[in-house]
C-alpha cells in the first residue's frame, strides 16, 4: 500500500511562484487581523454571505442545486428540504456550521472526519453517511463523445481506514514539528485525501470542508468571510486539472503535488484580495457604499454582484441606489427581469 511521509516537504525547494504566494498570504493575514479589530460589525455581516456562497458553491461543483430563494430559506432554516438535492444542501450547511462554530475543538482524526461526513448526509436516507467505502470507487470523466473513462483509481476499501489514519498522523506530526508552513502541508493532505477517496459519496465536499477546517485551525480564517468553495466553483476545470496533474504516479509515491499546491494557494490569495476589496468599499452611508461597489466593477454587473459586495445593505436599498445612479448617468441599465445588468458610464 502507498505510504505517506510529509517530512520530505521541509527539504523541498519551492519555485518562486509558491514562495511569492506564501509571502502574500502571510501579509494579507496580518491585514485581516487589523480589520477584525477595527470593523467587527462589517466583518460579521460577511459571514452569513460566505456561508451561503460556500454551501451553494461546494454543492454546485457536484451538480447539486436548488433555486436562490430556496437556498436562502434552507440556509436560514426557514424551510425543510423538498428533494434529494436540498437534503444534501442542508447537510452541508450543518457540517459547515459545525466547522465555523467549533473548529478549535475539532482535531484532525479519522473519527472526526467520519462525524463530519455523517452530519453532511444526516438529512438523507443514505446508509453510508459516517462510514468509509465498502466498494471500490473510481474517478471518472466523460469525453466529447459522451463516453466515460477512468482518470484515477483510488485505494481499495480495505486500504482506506489505515491510509486515512496515516495521513492524519502525518499531518499532525509535521504541523507539530513546526518546520513546514501549514499552507504547504494542507494542500498535500487534501490532495492525498482526494486520491484515497475514502467515501462512496461526498469526497469532494468533504475535502473542501476539511480545507476550511485546517486553514481555520492554522489561523487562516479567510474562508469565514470570503467563500473559497465559490471561487473553486467558478473555475472548476482548473481545479480538476490541477488534481489530475498532481495524481500522476501517486500509487508509486512518485507524484508531485506542486500543481495542486499552487492552485489552492492561488484560491486563498484571491479570497484575501476580495476581502480587502470589500472592506475598502464600506462607506459612511449606504449610498456611498453602493457607489464604491459600482466603481469597483469592470464591464457588466448585476444587482446580485453589488449585494455580494454590500452584505450589510438590503436588496431594496441597493436597488434604490442603483436607480439613483442610473438617473444621474453614472450607470446604464440594460435588459429586463432576470436578465437585467448594468454598465458604468464614468
Amino acid at each position: 500500500m502507498r505510504r505517506f511521509d510529509y517530512s520530505v516537504l521541509k527539504d523541498k525547494k519551492w519555485d518562486i511562484e509558491i514562495v511569492n504566494y506564501l509571502s502574500l498570504i502571510h501579509e494579507e493575514k496580518g491585514k485581516q487581523s487589523l480589520y477584525l479589530k477595527q470593523m467587527p460589525y462589517e466583518l460579521n455581516s460577511l459571514v452569513e454571505i460566505a456561508k451561503i456562497q460556500s454551501t451553494e458553491g461546494s454543492n454546485s461543483i457536484e451538480g447539486i442545486r436548488t433555486t436562490e430563494t430556496r437556498l436562502r430559506q434552507l440556509m436560514s432554516e426557514k424551510t425543510t428540504p423538498r428533494n434529494r438535492d436540498e437534503k444534501e444542501i442542508a447537510g452541508y450547511r450543518d457540517a459547515l456550521n459545525t466547522v465555523h462554530e467549533n473548529f478549535e475543538y475539532i482535531p484532525l482524526t479519522p473519527n472526526y472526519i467520519l462525524q463530519l461526513h455523517k452530519i453532511m448526509f444526516s438529512h438523507t436516507d443514505s446508509s453510508f453517511g459516517g462510514t468509509f467505502k465498502n466498494v471500490q470507487n473510481f474517478i471518472s470523466a466523460t469525453d466529447t463523445e459522451g463516453k466515460a473513462h477512468t482518470l484515477f483509481t483510488p485505494l481499495a476499501p480495505h486500504e482506506t481506514p489505515p491510509a486515512v489514519q496515516e495521513i492524519c498522523d502525518e499531518f499532525n506530526r509535521c504541523l507539530g514539528e513546526g518546520k513546514v508552513d501549514p499552507l504547504l502541508i494542507i494542500p498535500v493532505f487534501i490532495h492525498d485525501f482526494l486520491c484515497i477517496h475514502p467515501f462512496i459519496d461526498g469526497n469532494g465536499r468533504m475535502s473542501r470542508l476539511l480545507t476550511t477546517l485546517l486553514l481555520y485551525r492554522s489561523g487562516y480564517e479567510i474562508g469565514k468571510y470570503i467563500s473559497l468553495e465559490a471561487k473553486i466553483a467558478k473555475d472548476k476545470s482548473s481545479y480538476y486539472y490541477a488534481l489530475e496533474l498532481s495524481q500522476n504516479g501517486w500509487h508509486e509515491e512518485k507524484d508531485d503535488p506542486t500543481a495542486f499546491i499552487k492552485y489552492l494557494l492561488g484560491i486563498i490569495i484571491a479570497a484575501y484580495r476580495d476581502f480587502g476589496d470589500r472592506i475598502n468599499i464600506v462607506g459612511p452611508s449606504s449610498f456611498d457604499t453602493v457607489s464604491k461597489a459600482v466603481q469597483s466593477k469592470i464591464g457588466k454587473f448585476t444587482k446580485r454582484d453589488i449585494l455580494e459586495l454590500c452584505p450589510t445593505i438590503s436588496a431594496s436599498t441597493v436597488e434604490r441606489h442603483l436607480k439613483k445612479l442610473c438617473a444621474d448617468g453614472t450607470i446604464t441599465k440594460n435588459g429586463g427581469g432576470r436578465s437585467t445588468f448594468y454598465v458604468r458610464n464614468i
